[in-house]
């Protein structure tokens, strides 16, 4: 009999990822999904479609009893929200009400596994520096600050859990690549300021893998950062896309004053249109940070996590998948 995963946020760009992954592993997948998800990417696959009520513990309780599952890989979240209760909510208590489901199973369940972010402990200031799980915690916006809260919920429950970190996670499916993608393909390249920057990133397969091999690892207990081991300056990423499409662009270096101000005032009209902007000021803090540069030997060495894409390979893997599906 196979081994039951539940996969929160299953219609989502990472959720699709998390999916093929668990089916590849031969595990049964049960895709938990809102009612006015669209699954039409999703209906060709051999899964368990399942909706929750993540505010109501008693019904969650009642789904873990039903199904009894074995695994839970949590990857629903919102990465934007116009105050910090609405992230501390859906980010933080959500996750708190599922992991005390899964600990109603008690030894019939193995493993929780957590999709946080490296929001969570936030990025270094200086540019030699590099993040690693020692780091004290100093998330820059109140989306890192939820999944830090998510973390800490998730510590207080007994069960076998992993938390894991990822840096920007792109890959096939994913908006935001989309949109930039397109800037470049039109000929602009924007930048907010001239600072220098050290990024890094991580392909959506590679995360997807790591998570769902974690789920049969006894000893893969605290938290991991997960990016692809490189480490990228603030040009790489446009310049690998640029080369593969055989565009060239105009670089637009704006503000940041003048990006602030903008920003302020699309908050100001946003707030009561109750309409949360893809962008704010705060959203800066994460953007313009100097060092997001990662250690993962922890994960390497605890998770066998060996990342099979850089940047060049992820991107041109991703660009070809957007223009064979008309996205560009």
């Amino acid at each position: 009999m196979k081994e039951k995963v539940l996969i929160t946020g299953a219609s989502g760009f990472l959720g699709y990822h998390l999916i093929l992954s668990a089916l590849e592993n031969n595990l049964e997948v049960f895709a938990a999904v809102r009612s006015n998800s669209n699954v039409k990417h999703l209906e060709h696959l051999p899964l368990n479609f399942i909706t929750l009520d993540y505010k109501n513990t008693a019904s969650l309780k009642q789904a873990f009893n039903e199904h009894r599952f074995q695994h839970v890989i949590h990857a629903a979240g919102i990465t934007k929200a116009n105050s910090l209760s609405d992230y501390d909510l859906v980010n933080a208590d959500f996750t708190n009400n599922l992991a005390l489901a899964a600990e109603t199973l008690k030894n019939d369940f193995q493993r929780f596994v957590l999709i946080s972010s490296l929001a969570a402990i936030g990025p270094e200031k200086g540019i030699e520096n590099i993040i690693t799980e020692d780091k004290i915690p100093a998330p820059v916006t109140a989306y890192g600050k939820s999944k830090l809260k998510a973390e800490n919920c998730l510590k207080k429950i007994e069960i076998s859990s992993t938390i894991l970190r990822p840096t920007a996670i792109y890959g096939p499916r994913e908006r935001d690549l989309f949109l930039i993608s397109n800037y470049l393909n039109k000929g602009f390249e924007p930048y907010i300021g001239k600072a220098p920057q050290k990024l890094s990133f991580v392909y959506a397969k590679d995360v997807a893998d790591v998570a769902v091999n974690a789920l049969r690892l006894n000893n893969a207990n605290g938290a991991y950062n997960i990016t692809d081991g490189f480490d990228y300056n603030k040009y790489d990423f446009a310049d690998i896309i640029k080369n593969y499409l055989g565009k060239k662009t105009l670089k637009i270096y704006l503000p940041v004053s003048l990006v602030k101000l903008i920003l302020f005032a699309v908050e100001k009209i946003s707030i009561p249109l109750n309409k949360i902007p893809a962008v704010n000021n705060e959203k800066l803090n994460e953007l313009m940070a100097e060092n997001w540069s990662c250690d993962i030997k922890k994960a390497t060495t605890e998770l066998n996590f060996q990342p099979k894409y850089n940047l060049k390979d992820g991107l041109i893997e991703t660009l070809k998948w957007y223009k064979e599906n008309n996205w560009l």
